[in-house]
């Protein structure tokens, strides 16, 4: 059954990718293109799109639509249960370590020495949804102004992404 095989793969995710919902995004990928293919890597790039421009977490976002797409309402319950379920159950320790051990410097160690595999887990999402989605002339021009614009204005992110979905409706 289809139902405790979304909580599985999504509970598996959650539990060994840390950084947040884009540090998840490679290993949420690899869990349901490559290894479970439920989903083709378009369909996945499509979930990733609206799960971005959706108010919530990224990472789950993508569970419930995932799930939404593979068994309806219950599979968008168990896959978001199981993206969500291994980050409350470690917050949960963490926080009575900490609470109980703040000023051991091993503890500082270790907080220190997450930080820099959090930023290439998230350099890696980037880098892995940029060269499938910028593939041509118009869709260099239009990631680079939107960086660029991100940048050097005080827009609004939100503003400049839609923007950017309405330039790449109309080009595309």
């Amino acid at each position: 059954m289809i139902l405790p095989r979304l909580f599985a793969s999504f509970f598996i995710v959650g539990f060994f990718s840390y950084g947040g919902g884009y540090a998840m995004i490679p290993l949420i990928e690899r869990e349901i293109v490559q290894r479970q293919q439920w989903l083709s890597a378009r369909e996945f790039l499509d979930i990733l799109a609206i799960a971005e421009i959706t108010p919530g977490p990224i990472a789950i976002n993508s569970a419930t639509f995932v799930g939404y797409r593979m068994a309806g309402v219950l599979g968008s319950i168990m896959a978001t249960l199981g993206v969500v379920l291994p980050s409350l159950l470690v917050i949960g320790v963490l926080s009575y370590v900490y609470v109980k051990y703040q000023g051991a410097p091993q503890l500082k160690a270790a907080f220190a020495a997450v930080r820099p595999i959090v930023v290439v887990l998230i350099l890696m999402a980037a880098i892995n949804i940029g060269t499938r989605t910028i593939y041509d002339t118009y869709s260099v021009v239009v990631a680079a102004t939107t960086l660029l614009l991100m940048l050097k204005t005080r827009l609004n992110p939100i503003l400049l992404l839609v923007l950017s979905g309405v330039v790449g409706v109309i080009l595309f």
